[in-house]
């Protein structure tokens, strides 16, 4: 069985441009969108609408990681078709598709997707933005991306100019109880991976799940703080 559960919040700024979207084709076939704008380009809220609407539109039933990237360019050109000179939006993207047994993800920026199998975590994507090429050379620690001195230099977004690099990957499920969760880096960058692991050990649906990060969360940000979304599913024998 499959359950889903989300949540968007503006925080502390003027406009939410995060979006989350989840299209549901049968009881066990999905494609859930998590998109946010980049809102020093302006017109964030845009660029996000626009990305997940144009993804869920053209998704029919694909869990091949190939055949997510064309849709994720699609919502590229299409964000792009939406810049004006005076306003060149963008948006990140991570998107999961799940169908017959199979999952697939693919994404853009520094949204994330977690994977987790019986509880644990099995894998997470890797950012586009600086802080995470700091990590592959060595200069600083996966955990230290949050709050570095380079967390906003993002390389990757839809609407940036030409063409856009994404990246995606997928698996076969096997039997047992997976989770999976989406999320825009004003959610991630304050409930730390282990705190994920224990807060979905102890959830008993995934709107709990999401309730119990969130109290974290809510514990520990400044005023100001940044928009923030998750997107949570559920996979269960």
């Amino acid at each position: 069985m499959l359950y889903t559960a989300i949540y968007t919040d503006q925080g502390g700024r003027p406009e939410n441009e995060d979006t989350a979207r989840a299209l549901r084709q049968g009881t066990d076939t999905l494609c859930m969108v998590v998109a946010d704008g980049l809102g020093g380009h302006g017109g964030g809220r845009t660029a996000s609408l626009t990305t997940a609407k144009t993804i869920c539109a053209a998704w029919r039933g694909e869990t091949d990681p190939e055949a997510l990237k064309p849709l994720v360019q699609k919502a590229h050109q299409a964000v792009q078709a939406q810049q004006t000179p005076a306003c060149q939006m963008k948006s990140t993207a991570v998107v999961l598709a799940l169908a017959d047994g199979k999952a697939a993800w693919a994404h853009v920026g520094d949204s994330r997707l977690y994977r987790f199998y019986e509880g644990s975590l099995e894998f997470q994507t890797r950012d586009h933005s600086a802080s995470q090429v700091a990590v592959l050379l060595g200069e600083i620690t996966q955990d230290q991306i949050r709050f570095h001195e380079d967390r906003n230099r993002i390389l990757r977004a839809l609407g940036q100019e030409g063409d856009v690099k994404v990246e995606a990957g997928g698996m076969t499920l096997q039997s047992g109880k997976y989770a999976f969760l989406l999320c825009t880096d004003g959610f991630w960058e304050y409930v730390l991976e282990p705190e994920m692991e224990e807060d979905l050990r102890a959830a008993a649906n995934p709107e709990d799940w999401l309730a119990r990060m969130r109290d974290r969360l809510s514990q520990r940000i400044k005023p100001g703080n940044d928009n923030n979304t998750a997107a949570a599913v559920w996979l269960e024998p």
